[in-house]
C-alpha cells in the first residue's frame, strides 16, 4: 500500500514537474515576458559606476525578467553564505574572472544542478519500486553535493596556480637578477621577463608592467600583487624588492638572494611533502598487504586444524 502512494506521488512529481517546465518555457517567449523591463532598457545611459548591475532605484518590485531574478538570487546567496574574503583570494589565485557574486550564481547553479539529478534519481528509484523514506533525502544531498563540488573546484585551481608560481619564482628572480648584473633597470628588467616569459608568475609581472604604465608606482604594484595572492614565498621576495628599492640597495644582489632562499624553502616543501607520501604508503601495507600476509599465514594451519590432520 505504502509502496503504490510514492509510486504514484513519484509519477505525479515526475508528470508535474514536465508541464512545469514547459509552461515556463512558453511563458518565456512571450513577448510581454521575455522583453526587458524599463529598468534595463534605459541602464546603460544613466548608470553610475559604483552600481553595475543596473540602477536598483528604477528596479520594479515585481520584476519578472529572468536575468534579473538570477542575479537577485546571486545577492541573496552571495550574503546568506558569506566568507567574501576567502572566496576574492581564491578567485584572484585561480585568476578567474567575475567576482563574489558571480561566483556564488555558479555555486548556485550547480546547486540547483545537483537538486535536479538527486530528484530526478529519486523519482526514478520510487519508480522502480524501491522508495523508502530516505529516497526524500537524495535532492538535499544532491545540493549539498553540487555546493562543495563548486566550492572545491575552485579551491583546487587556486592551489594548482600557486604551486605553479612557487616553483616559476626561482628562475624568474634569477632571471632579473641577470638582467640587472647585465645593466638593464627594474622595470626594463621586469618589461623583458614578462614579455619572454609564459608562465603564471610572468603573467602577474605584466600586470604589473601594465599597472606602472598606467601612473601607479612599481612599489606599490608589486605590493599590491603580493597582497592580493597571498603567498608567503612571494610576498616575502616583493617585500626585500620593495625595501632595496625604496633604500637604494643593490637589486642583483637581493634578486639573487631571494631566489636562493626560495629553492631552499622549495627543497624543504619537497622533503616535507615526501615525509606525507611515506605515511600515506603505509596505508596499503597496514590494511591491505599486512592482512592479506597474516591470511596467508594463518590459514593453512586453521584448514588443518578443522581436518583432524596434525
Amino acid at each position: 500500500m505504502t509502496g503504490g502512494w510514492m509510486t504514484d506521488a513519484a509519477i505525479s512529481v515526475l508528470l508535474g514537474g514536465a508541464f512545469g517546465l514547459g509552461v515556463c518555457l512558453m511563458v518565456a517567449v512571450l513577448p510581454r515576458w521575455g522583453a526587458p523591463t524599463l529598468s534595463r532598457r534605459i541602464a546603460p545611459y544613466i548608470r553610475d559606476v559604483a552600481d553595475p548591475l543596473g540602477i536598483t532605484a528604477l528596479t520594479p518590485l515585481r520584476s519578472f525578467g529572468a536575468r534579473e531574478l538570477w542575479q537577485r538570487a546571486q545577492v541573496r546567496v552571495a550574503a546568506a553564505i558569506g566568507g567574501s574574503s576567502v572566496i576574492e583570494r581564491r578567485l584572484r589565485q585561480a585568476r578567474r574572472p567575475g567576482d563574489v557574486i558571480g561566483f556564488r550564481g555558479r555555486q548556485l547553479a550547480w546547486m540547483l544542478t545537483g537538486l535536479g539529478l538527486g530528484g530526478t534519481l529519486a523519482v526514478l528509484v520510487v519508480v522502480g519500486g524501491r522508495g523508502s523514506g530516505a529516497v526524500a533525502l537524495l535532492p538535499v544531498l544532491g545540493a549539498v553535493t553540487g555546493a562543495v563540488l563548486c566550492d572545491m573546484e575552485l579551491t583546487g585551481a587556486a592551489r594548482r596556480r600557486t604551486a605553479r608560481i612557487e616553483d616559476e619564482l626561482p628562475t624568474v628572480l634569477d632571471f632579473l637578477a641577470m638582467c640587472l648584473s647585465a645593466g638593464e633597470g627594474i622595470l626594463d628588467s621586469l618589461r623583458r621577463v614578462a614579455h619572454l616569459g609564459s608562465g603564471e608568475l610572468t603573467t602577474e609581472l605584466r600586470d604589473v608592467v601594465l599597472a606602472v604604465g598606467t601612473g601607479t608606482g612599481l612599489g606599490d604594484a608589486l605590493t599590491r600583487m603580493g597582497s592580493e595572492l597571498q603567498m608567503s614565498a612571494l610576498a616575502r621576495s616583493l617585500d626585500h624588492v620593495v625595501a632595496a628599492l625604496d633604500r637604494g640597495a643593490p637589486l642583483a644582489q637581493v634578486l639573487q638572494a631571494q631566489a636562493t632562499d626560495a629553492r631552499e624553502e622549495a627543497k624543504r616543501g619537497l622533503i616535507e611533502r615526501a615525509g606525507r607520501k611515506e605515511i600515506y604508503m603505509l596505508i596499503p601495507l597496514v590494511f591491505l598487504i599486512l592482512p592479506l600476509s597474516v591470511l596467508f599465514a594463518i590459514f593453512p594451519g586453521v584448514f588443518l586444524l578443522r581436518l583432524g590432520i596434525g
